[in-house]
């Protein structure tokens, strides 16, 4: 995997990862938060999907690598609404 291939791959995560953000509705971060996100979705659709059964959607593929757009942003998508229940804090009403 050289340079661009690495580049390239950076930038379909952040996307998938600001697209789940975006859904869920919360976004804690920035460009890194999204990057990583991408692929923390990645490895976690992927693994949902292989237990369910259910083939890889819309799968990008650069140079010897493959990356699942679809599951990316579903599980990232799940791991996002997770960290909002955990990290969202109570509204105080003022008096």
């Amino acid at each position: 995997m050289n340079v661009l291939e690495l580049l390239l791959l950076l930038v379909i995560a952040g996307i998938c990862g600001s697209i789940a953000q975006g859904l869920v509705g919360y976004s804690h971060g920035g460009c890194l938060v999204s990057i990583a996100l991408g692929f923390i979705g990645a490895l976690l659709g992927t693994w949902l999907a292989r237990q369910t059964g259910l083939p890889e959607l819309l799968a990008v593929h650069v140079g010897d690598r493959s990356f699942p757009i679809v599951w990316s942003i579903i599980g990232a998508a799940l791991f996002t609404a997770l960290l909002s229940l955990i990290t969202r804090r109570p509204r105080v009403l003022a008096p």
